[in-house]
């Protein structure tokens, strides 16, 4: 059974940084693309970023580049959000995802139950 963790939401100030954390258990992700994506209350839930297990690669929305880095560690099977710089409009819940697609919702086969991020002003 596919498990998708994630941890590490919170409430931080304006400017500062939080690391998410998504550990992934059941099966091998190898070939798959890990993402993040996020919803803000009464929006649709939108792309952050995503990481290839294999070569690293990495896609970033333009609304987060410069400040958030996903990464991976192979050995824990764990993949991270580091967000720097947060802004009130990053507030959402955060989901951690598995699949083959990489900017889509409907490429990523499976889910994580989401972490909440509130950024206060």
């Amino acid at each position: 059974q596919v498990q998708l963790v994630e941890s590490g939401g919170g409430l931080v100030q304006a400017g500062g940084s939080l690391r998410l954390s998504c550990a992934a258990s059941g099966r091998t992700f190898s070939n798959y693309v890990m993402g993040w994506f996020r919803q803000a209350s009464g929006k649709q839930r939108e792309f952050v970023a995503a990481i290839t297990w294999g070569a690293g690669t990495t896609y970033n929305a333009d609304s987060v580049k410069g400040r958030f880095t996903i990464s991976r560690d192979n050995a824990k099977n764990t993949v991270y959000l580091q967000m720097n710089s947060l802004k009130p409009e990053d507030t959402a819940v955060y989901y951690c995802a598995a699949g083959e697609g990489v900017w889509t919702r409907s490429g990523y086969k499976y889910w994580g139950q989401g972490t909440q991020v509130t950024v206060s002003s």
